[in-house]
């Protein structure tokens, strides 16, 4: 004679504490027969929960663990097989898959980063920038002409781009980027900008009287002097400060007797921080800008190119140009080194 356990198991519901419902309207879809040996399980032994079940023994202790991690924060290039020749020598023997696990639950492997190498006395150099100018404010940033030179190419790399495509259509055209050898059709252009606004671009071809477009000191000069109080007087008024950087034909004799002559305020810029001026990156917005733009010839992208740097907004050139903080206390941070600016 089969015996009803529903009501003794709601005697034990209410033993328990659950009082005024049912097991069927409390544990839905669960099994009487499992609600039931929990509840036994509790009268047997006071706990509800499951106890800890043996399973497989680890192979690497707490201080085996910590050993590779220490391994790892100490030599971030090492590898699984170096950590596991190193643990052979102190009697502990683990496969190189339970290291990478192990090394995995702090440490996750990424490709490189490759970023210009800074001398020591550079770094030296940014880091006493960094705080020297840390605490200016920023009226003395928004009175800095801030120039450069870059290279504009006719097809714009940028690098590697993903695509979703199905497997072997990988030399579909419709999946791939074009490219051209060298570069194809390129125009090298000296540029200034402030923090309100871009000012001139100008083509080194255009000056140069034999149309090339390498630039030396005297065609750095015959932009200063053409380019520099017009686009300050613009932007910013008649009191102002350049800055430029280090390169060669900035820091010729003659062109340093130039500048002396002219008498403008000339920031002292230091060596290999191309990551502290803003106007790398409203090169960057320029080139982006250029993309999905299809010229024929280098006069159509110098066309288009000018259309792109006029574009880019005062909202824009003020926001990199209050970077600057930012931009110094990473250097700081950094102790010089190269920062991701």
């Amino acid at each position: 004679m089969a015996i009803d356990k529903k009501p003794n198991l709601e005697l034990c519901l209410v033993s328990h504490g659950i009082i005024g419902v049912s097991a069927d309207d409390i544990f839905f879809s669960v099994a009487k027969t499992t609600v039931w040996n929990i509840l036994k399980k509790k009268e047997r032994t006071s706990e509800l929960s499951n106890t800890t079940r043996p399973g497989r023994p680890r192979k690497t202790t707490v201080v085996d663990d910590r050993r590779i991690l220490s391994l790892v924060k100490k030599t971030p290039f090492t590898t699984a097989g170096q950590i596991k020749n190193t643990l052979q020598e102190v009697g502990v023997c683990v496969s190189k898959s339970k290291i990478k696990r192990r090394r995995q639950s702090k440490y996750r492997g990424f490709t490189t980063r490759c970023i210009p190498l800074v001398s020591l006395k550079n770094r030296k150099a940014r880091l006493e920038f960094a705080k020297q100018h840390l605490t200016k404010p920023s009226q003395f940033w928004n009175k800095i002409l801030w120039t450069d030179e870059t290279k504009i190419n006719l097809y714009q790399s940028d690098g590697k781009r993903r695509v979703w495509r199905r497997k072997g259509t990988a030399h579909d055209p419709k999946h791939t980027t074009s490219s051209v050898k060298h570069g194809g059709v390129s125009v090298m252009a000296w540029a200034c900008m402030a923090a309100n606004g871009t000012g001139s671009l100008v083509f080194i071809d255009d000056v140069t009287a034999d149309k090339s477009s390498r630039m030396n000191s005297e065609v750095f000069r015959a932009i200063l002097s053409a380019h520099i109080q017009p686009n300050a007087a613009e932007l910013i008024g008649w009191r102002f400060t350049v800055q430029m950087d280090n390169d060669s034909k900035h820091t010729a004799k003659a062109t340093k007797e130039f500048l002396k002559g002219q008498k403008w305020n000339v920031m002292q810029w230091p060596s290999q921080s191309p990551d502290l001026n803003p106007i790398e990156h409203a090169f960057h917005l320029l080139k982006t800008k250029l993309k999905g733009k299809c010229p024929k010839n280098k006069q159509e992208l110098k066309t288009v190119a000018v259309e792109a740097w006029q574009s880019i907004t005062r909202d824009e050139t003020q926001r990199l140009v209050r970077s600057m903080r930012s931009r110094l206390q990473a250097v700081i941070g950094r102790k010089g080194f190269a920062t991701k600016y």
